[in-house]
């Protein structure tokens, strides 16, 4: 047996029954506690024909930087430093991030940077934060993920190889498209299109209930944009503050009709998989003590993270891999868990890990997901955590888990207490 089987199998034996230390364990209340004051996100919008299509990233990002500001109370020279995720911004995008910090009110003290993991690049902008608070490097910090998808997704998001990487097949691997070869994973691993299409329906109509009942307004905040009428050509200025990818009326019957994508005989299609979208999102993070010194309202807490890799072919099965051993770290099991916010990338490698866990289907994105609502991809992880601890405070739950895949072949998972 390999480590790497090992390492699996040691995580595996620990998906036991039981499990009550460690909830008491992370849900106890301690001065160093790593804690949540504020998290919120833009709503998210169709690429190319939504609400934020003729808007900036930076722009989004100052949005709900000043949305930070404006809900938490925070004094903006409190705060040390910004995290932004974010995949297709050209540079990286932090000349930008750092002009849009200033513009929402951030002083010239308040440090930024950007950085790019991929689909799990809002997460890990969140946990770099997480571990500078815990570390004393700072003490106050915002994590944050942005996409503009409308002006930056296209050909041109995935850069040539060099004859050393192409000749390398593992290094080729990481270039091949999501959608190609989460097609193949679909057919190795036996995730059948009425799976994925019952799957996806699914998200869709847990979307509409949810946004119907206002279940997203708590964590969404307006933004006024300037936006082109595709028809007339006219500018006008619009507030925009609801997610306008949700389709009423989906089943399996529906999406059993689009035809597949990637191949003449495939399942994926652009019903089962996540929309292209423009959005942002930011979580405000600092110890308890200082929550408590400065008066902020304390939401959740932020408790482990994992990351992991996997072959670049099969990318899909991230949050199989990452998500037992954030668990491991935070000394609880599967089952202690109320709430799991897994990115559905695809459906098909969605549905695969949730089977593969033994995850009930009914813990797992109860407002929907990225399939009905849109990934911008640096914006997702970021996301996951508004979405996340809103619907944990609603239903009076406490733990959470938020998870994804990640191209080129990652996962990544955190762990997550609500107050």
């Amino acid at each position: 047996m390999s480590s790497a089987q090992q390492r699996l199998s040691q995580v595996a034996s620990h998906f036991g029954p039981g499990g009550k230390k460690g909830v008491s364990a992370i849900t106890e209340k301690h001065p160093d506690d790593i804690v949540v004051t504020c998290a919120l996100r833009t709503a998210l919008t169709k690429g190319g024909k939504g609400g934020f299509k003729d808007t900036a990233a930076a722009d989004l990002l100052a949005g709900v930087f000043k949305g930070v500001i404006d809900r938490s109370g925070i004094d903006p020279s409190q705060v040390n430093d910004i995290a932004v995720g974010s995949v297709l911004a050209p540079g990286g995008g932090a000349t930008e991030f750092r002009a849009a910090a200033l513009v929402a009110g951030f002083p010239e003290s308040t440090a930024v940077k950007s950085l790019n993991r991929q689909c799990s690049s809002g997460l890990q902008a969140i946990v770099d934060i997480a571990n500078a608070v815990k570390s004393g490097m700072i003490d106050v910090g915002i994590g944050a993920g942005v996409e503009s998808m409308s002006s930056q997704y296209g050909p041109g998001a995935v850069t040539e190889f060099s004859e050393l990487l192409e000749a390398h097949p593992e290094s080729a691997n990481c270039k091949v498209p999501m959608g190609v070869l989460s097609e193949q994973m679909a057919k190795d691993r036996n995730v059948t299109r009425a799976a994925q299409d019952s799957f996806a329906a699914s998200s869709y109509q847990k979307a509409v209930k949810a946004q119907k009942a206002g279940l997203f307004n708590e964590e969404i905040i307006p933004l006024e944009v300037k936006w082109t009428d595709p028809k007339s050509g006219e500018e006008k200025t619009i507030t925009v503050k609801a997610d306008d990818g949700i389709r009423d009326g989906i089943t399996p019957e529906s999406l059993g009709k689009i035809r597949p994508a990637f191949a003449k005989d495939g399942s994926i299609h652009a019903g089962n998989a996540s929309q292209i979208s423009d959005g942002a999102a930011a979580v405000l993070l600092m110890k308890r003590s200082t929550a408590e010194r400065l008066g902020q309202k304390i939401i959740g807490k932020y408790v482990a993270a994992s990351v992991v890799g996997v072959k670049p072919l099969l990318m899909g099965i991230g949050p199989w891999k990452a998500i037992p051993v954030a668990l491991e770290k935070a000394g609880i099991t599967k089952d202690d868990v109320d709430i799991y916010e897994i990115n559905e990338a695809f459906a098909s490698q969605c549905v695969w890990c949730i089977n593969e866990l033994g995850l009930p289907q009914e813990k797992i994105n109860p407002k929907g997901g990225a399939i009905a609502f849109g990934h911008p991809l640096g914006c997702t992880g970021s996301r996951q955590i508004s979405t996340l601890l809103t619907e944990l405070k609603r239903t009076n739950k406490k733990i959470g888990v938020s998870s994804m895949c990640v191209g080129t072949g990652m996962g990544m998972a955190a762990v997550w207490v609500a107050e």
